[in-house]
């Protein structure tokens, strides 16, 4: 009986877990360019009541051996692609294709990266995240600029008054990493780069076509609702047998107390 309170214990906070990883899942249902995680569990170990044996006096082809729980293992990030929604905004990019927005801090620290494309221009003209973070690779956009134009290989261009030409401002760096799920998340849509993730890979849009830009588009998320509330029932249902199996096993224990009364 000890044994099935301890294994069950396990059980509920590996659900509890399940249901706090759903739970930030379905609040970022309108969140941009979110990436769903899910939570991976793996056996404990096993305690060997008896172990197999093979000799000329006996033949036990299988042992004897009980498990001991479970544990959260890791927490994958599905970088599978959402749907994008068209928004009118020509500063407004989306990622077709598993790629990053570089952005660099206003404090000028390291470079981060997101799949946030909600941009908008500074006072100063800078192409900027919500969170003033400024776009790498765009310069400044003149005060008397207007109709900007975001390309499909990131090439921002404006107009000038009496110019019949369009001002190329730069073109958007995009980064591609070898594992994606090893990217730290540091909120605010943002992801750090980690040994796990390796090394930034400048996108050459000229020799991967597999990566594109959408202007005046944002990528939703790729949170299906009703996969996640299957999800929350099932995880709900568990958490509710592993408890019961606690009462079960405590009841029991009582009873073998009691044998002696």
């Amino acid at each position: 009986m000890l044994r099935a309170l301890y294994t069950s214990s396990t059980g509920m906070y590996a659900q509890q877990l399940n249901i706090d990883n759903i739970a930030h899942n379905i609040a970022n249902v309108n969140t941009t360019g979110y990436k769903k995680s899910r939570i991976e569990f793996q056996d404990l170990l096993y305690e060997v009541l008896r172990r197999p044996a093979a000799s000329n006096e006996t033949n036990q082809p299988t042992g004897l051996w009980v498990g001991l729980g479970v544990k959260p293992s890791a927490t994958q990030t599905v970088f599978a692609q959402g749907n994008l929604t068209p928004t009118d905004n020509p500063l407004d990019v989306a990622i077709q294709g598993q790629a990053f927005f570089r952005v660099q801090p206003p404090a000028g620290d390291d470079y981060v990266y997101t799949r946030d494309g909600a941009f908008k221009l500074d006072a100063e003209g800078n192409l900027v995240t919500t969170d003033g973070y400024y776009v790498v690779g765009v310069d400044a956009i003149d005060p008397e600029g207007y109709d900007i134009t975001i390309a499909a290989d990131g090439t921002v261009t404006y107009k000038m008054p009496g110019q019949d030409e369009p001002v190329e401002a730069g073109q958007i760096e995009l980064a591609k990493f070898v594992n994606p799920a090893g990217l730290e998340k540091i909120g605010n849509n943002l992801y750090r780069p980690t040994a796990s993730s390796g090394e930034a890979q400048d996108w050459d849009p000229e020799a991967d076509s597999t990566v594109s830009l959408q202007a005046g588009y944002l990528e939703a998320s790729n949170i299906q609702i009703v996969e996640e509330m299957v999800n929350l029932i099932t995880a709900q249902r568990a958490y509710e047998i592993n408890s019961k199996v606690i009462q079960s096993s405590d009841e029991m224990l009582a009873t073998a107390t009691n044998l002696r009364r």
